[in-house]
């Protein structure tokens, strides 16, 4: 799923002009002036699902329910619920109908199996047909698609990787264990970004190896609405408009259990030139899942390449778009749909170690402008594929490791308070972590000359108690 970004550029010494992918019209004064723009698409999948009618509740039939209706992991808990895993389109019945067809199905598929188990992302169609949306790129292929169903001897990986979905917003990432109750996954596949509005937390499920074990978990503290503070991430809206911060689009995420049951996949911090290397010895590669491949099975993409430069685009005119384009890996290696939070990795003598998290394509457009209009949209150039290198979280998660956070309300209205006293936090004593909480630890932390984690700790609140 593309997010717009406000992109910055400078053709032949003429004055900036900026734009707005898929959404919004170009700014700008230059005559007959090519303009170039960027745009990052992110891997999320979106699947079908349930939406009212928009005029009395008409149109076609509704899809029957899929097989996977039948899965003993499918036990919906409400219509709606049904329905976004159905995958329906509302047709042919009006909504009250439509909710109780619904909810008798669900009736019948919960009969024969326990309460308790997330719905089945499995049971969701496929992309749907025709032409994506300008800006929408399903899969992102350089050359031969070289992705295979991943091979045998990478059990151990398959093992440490599965789904991060959450059905009400529709939306299913890649998430990957780097711990026995911790995942890691790209930050927009929880928080969005700027000026959208966040997903609850409280609502993604983590399946790790979805195609055969699917052993399940929420997010820690999601019975309590405290799901927040269990997530650490490199930012909690993340900028859209240049210098992009891709480099902070990452997320650690603690889990209600220990489901990654095989440990977690070895993280492995290496400079971008040692990285460009280990491409060119054809050991770097990728495993993820995808919307355009086999649902929901882990494909392999074998041998990607990873460079600074590419056909026509020098990197100093990409690193312009980033905030922090030394993070930022450039990689070739074949992505589609879902596969946002995937983990790039490296062949190494004691196996596979994750290099980077994969976020999305870095695309590049250009626009013919006349007096300030656009007159003229040219194709639009998929430069690469984009990662965050490990060395940005590596030092992060051993600290999420070692941190006890808060658990309560009354814990963290007091933190609040605390903070507030001395004039670092100016929002509602409410007992909710939120952006603004976060804020506020990090200012502690940096007037304390500590690490910023923006994590709210029973170490943080004991400081603040002396």
């Amino acid at each position: 799923m593309p997010y717009p970004l406000q992109v910055r550029t400078e053709p032949k010494g003429r004055p900036a002009a900026r734009l707005f992918v898929d959404v919004a019209p170009v700014a700008g004064r230059c005559r007959a002036a090519a303009v170039l723009g960027a745009a990052l698409a992110l891997m999320i999948a979106t699947p079908a699902a349930l939406r009212a009618p928009a005029h009395g509740g008409q149109s076609v039939a509704a899809k029957p329910a899929p097989p996977a209706l039948s899965s003993p992991a499918f036990a919906p808990t409400s219509a709606r619920e049904l329905g976004h895993a159905l995958g329906w389109e509302v047709a042919s019945r009006s909504w009250p109908e439509l909710r109780q067809a619904a909810g008798q199905a669900g009736a019948l598929a919960a009969e024969a199996r326990p309460r308790g188990a997330p719905p089945d992302p499995a049971s969701l169609p496929g992309p749907t047909p025709g032409p994506p949306r300008q800006g929408l790129r399903l899969a992102a292929v350089f050359g031969t698609d070289h992705r295979v169903p991943l091979p045998a001897r990478f059990k151990a990986v398959e093992d440490k990787i599965g789904l991060l979905f959450n059905l009400r917003t529709h939306t299913v990432c890649t998430a990957f264990c780097v711990d026995k109750d911790i995942i890691a996954t790209a930050g927009h596949c929880l928080h969005r970004t700027a000026g959208e509005r966040p997903p609850q937390l409280g609502d993604f499920w983590f399946g790790r190896d979805y195609d055969t074990v699917r052993d399940f978990a929420r997010i820690a503290g999601y019975a309590s609405g405290a799901a927040a503070q269990h997530v650490m991430s490199g930012a909690m809206s993340l900028s859209i408009r240049p210098p992009i911060d891709a480099a902070k689009d990452w997320a650690l995420v603690r889990l209600t259990r220990p489901v990654c049951s095989k440990g977690g996949l070895p993280l492995s911090v290496l400079t971008i030139d040692d990285i460009i290397k280990e491409a060119e010895a054809r050991r770097v590669f990728h495993v993820s899942y995808h919307r355009d491949f086999t649902p929901w099975k882990l494909a392999y993409s074998r041998a990607c390449g990873v460079a600074r430069n590419f056909a026509g685009v020098e990197w100093g005119a990409i690193a312009r778009d980033f905030a922090k384009p030394s993070a930022l890996i450039l990689h070739t290696c074949a992505t589609g749909g879902a596969s946002s939070g995937s983990p790039l990795l490296l062949e190494t003598p004691t196996g596979p170690a994750v290099i980077g998290i994969n976020i999305g394509t870095y695309v590049q457009s250009k626009v013919v402008m006349q007096a300030g209009r656009v007159t003229q949209r040219l194709k639009a150039d998929t430069i690469a594929n984009t990662a965050v290198s490990s060395e940005v979280f590596a030092e992060k998660l051993e600290t999420f490791r070692q941190a006890t956070i808060l658990g309560s309300a009354a814990q963290i209205r007091e933190l609040q308070a605390r903070l507030a006293q001395r004039g670092l936090f100016a929002g509602k004593v409410n007992g909710i972590y939120d952006a603004e909480l976060r804020s506020a630890i990090e200012a502690h932390e940096r007037a304390e000359g500590l690490p910023e984690t923006g994590l709210a700790t029973a170490a943080l609140l004991e400081r603040l108690e002396r």
